[in-house]
């Protein structure tokens, strides 16, 4: 519908030059909105065509990035104190960068609709897939139990056991934390090699 657009500025300037421009323009914003919509589903489409080398190379990563955690064991300074105007925002990235909510996306894209799913996948399937007010309910009822085991951990520790307790009985989550994702990666290569076809 962006035609009388086009007519419209090659009249005013008196110029076929004009309309051109303008169906450049026209044609370049109606490229964009296309692929906006259909980039996502295309790079899924992608995904799913290139899952076992996806997997392998994941399961690669995190084994290698395990080995890294090992051996450097510097904590890097920027996490040490984070200001509280900053507190929303490094939420945000870390809850995006561990994948939080990326397990639904499957589901609620409708790729999990084999026959022989178990309880567990059908529930979550129809939760998320009911409708938007579902999933932001579901994303609500997560918010408020992390909240709660987090913060009544925070509180426990904050009001009854104190710096002293943390300080004697502090373990080196780092490296509890690198173990795991060697033994994680090791795994689900394993797994991934031996289903290999």
């Amino acid at each position: 519908m962006g035609w009388p657009l086009a007519v419209s500025a090659g009249l005013m300037a008196k110029s076929p030059r004009a309309l051109v421009r303008t169906l450049w323009a026209l044609s370049a914003g109606h490229l964009l909105a296309t692929l906006l919509v259909l980039l996502p589903f295309a790079l899924l489409l992608a995904l799913a065509e290139w899952q076992r080398p996806i997997q392998l190379g994941a399961s690669l990563l995190v084994i290698g990035f395990g080995v890294f955690r090992l051996i450097d064991r510097r904590h890097p300074r920027a996490l040490t104190r984070i200001p509280p105007t900053q507190l929303a925002l490094w939420s945000f990235a870390v809850a995006i960068a561990h994948g939080a909510a990326l397990m639904l996306v499957p589901i609620y894209l409708g790729l999990c609709q084999a026959a022989d799913l178990d309880a567990a996948h059908q529930a979550a399937g129809a939760l998320v897939t009911a409708n938007l007010a579902m999933a932001l309910m579901v994303s609500i009822v997560h918010l408020a139990a992390m909240v709660a085991a987090g913060g009544g951990l925070a509180w426990m520790v904050y009001r009854y056991l104190g710096l002293k307790f943390i300080s004697r009985s502090w373990f080196n989550l780092d490296a509890v934390w690198a173990v795991s994702l060697i033994l994680v990666g090791a795994i689900a290569l394993a797994f991934n090699l031996a289903n290999w076809r």
